[in-house]
């Protein structure tokens, strides 16, 4: 199960004028650590955090005024439709990386599956990857695609290693000639990882959940990371590697989408589903939806339903304190 993807579609001059994407990176300022469900109850005042900093652009009900540059972008809904060979196209969240100084790989990952019925609004993320991994739950699932915008040339290090042919090969790269380009393909099922970003020298420097990152304010043109009022690392923007992401849901047709639509999951069906799993493997364990919270139970699962761990990749940041 989701082992082996097509490989995505690589873009080229994706925009006639980085300026619009570079505005709306300037409105979208400050932006923060990354957090969310890969770094849980980050303490505020602790320096923990590298300077991986990320904002949504478009998300739930929010939109950025401008964002809909990436969100109704032609090209990439011509490439998700040449790639999946689907025709709806439902697009659904735009978000930007903002990082310097990662002397260290991010992590080795897939996206986020989503579910009719299950996604992170209404399901924890662990059960959301293992309902994914455990290949029980195909009906139900949504396919979803991903295009990666980068900005600019990143001036040290800061390419794609992406697993198109299985997490059991060696990746494929992304890397040298970055600016103004994209890659549209599966990254839910298809793992990728970022790779080292510099600057190197000193090693990496790390933060409080509390730092930000947003033009100086002297007209400088330099971008700054301030963390409690101190100033941290500064550079040209160009500097830093600067990657914006778009997502959509694919659907073979809106017809199908429609005739789809009430076909959902509710956390007893998937409770269900897995306990006759379990049980045909001759195991007691079963899902107990009351120890949803329960770290014993979601270990024993997982060892049940294990994700893969590609081949080749770099130690991550986050396995660093």
């Amino acid at each position: 199960m989701a082992e082996l993807t097509t490989k995505p579609l690589l873009l080229r001059d994706v925009f006639p004028d980085r300026r619009a994407v570079v505005e709306l990176l300037e409105r979208g300022a400050p932006y923060r650590p990354l957090g969310g469900w890969m770094r849980p109850g980050l303490d505020p005042d602790a320096e923990t955090s590298v300077m991986w900093f990320q904002a949504d652009w478009v998300h739930d009900d929010f939109v950025l005024p401008g964002s809909e540059l990436f969100l109704r972008n032609p090209k990439y809904f011509e490439a998700t439709r040449r790639y999946s060979g689907m025709e709806e196209i439902v697009p659904h969240s735009v978000y930007v990386n903002v990082m310097a100084n990662l002397c260290e790989s991010g992590p080795a990952h897939t996206d986020n599956p989503k579910f009719r019925g299950r996604e992170r609004k209404n399901t924890p993320m662990w059960l959301l990857r293992l309902m994914f991994w455990s290949g029980l739950f195909e009906r139900w699932s949504i396919p979803q695609a991903t295009a990666i915008y980068w900005l600019d040339d990143v001036a040290e290090g800061g390419g794609l290693a992406y697993w198109a042919d299985g997490p059991e090969k060696p990746p494929l790269r992304h890397v040298g000639a970055m600016a103004n380009t994209a890659l549209v393909g599966d990254n839910h099922h298809m793992f990728h990882q970022v790779e080292p970003v510099g600057p190197f020298a000193g090693g990496t420097r790390r933060v409080t959940a509390r730092a930000e990152v947003a033009p100086a304010a002297d007209g400088s043109g330099d971008w700054v990371v301030q963390d409690r009022g101190r100033e941290i690392h500064r550079a040209p923007l160009a500097g830093f590697r600067v990657s914006v992401l778009w997502k959509a849901d694919v659907h073979p047709s809106a017809r199908e989408r429609a005739r789809l639509a009430d076909d959902t999951l509710s956390l007893e069906a998937v409770a269900e589903v897995f306990s006759r799993d379990l049980a045909a493997r001759g195991q007691a364990l079963r899902l107990d939806l009351a120890r949803l919270d329960d770290p014993a139970q979601r270990a024993a699962l997982a060892a049940q339903y294990p994700e893969p761990v590609p081949f080749g990749a770099g130690p991550s940041i986050y396995a660093y304190g």
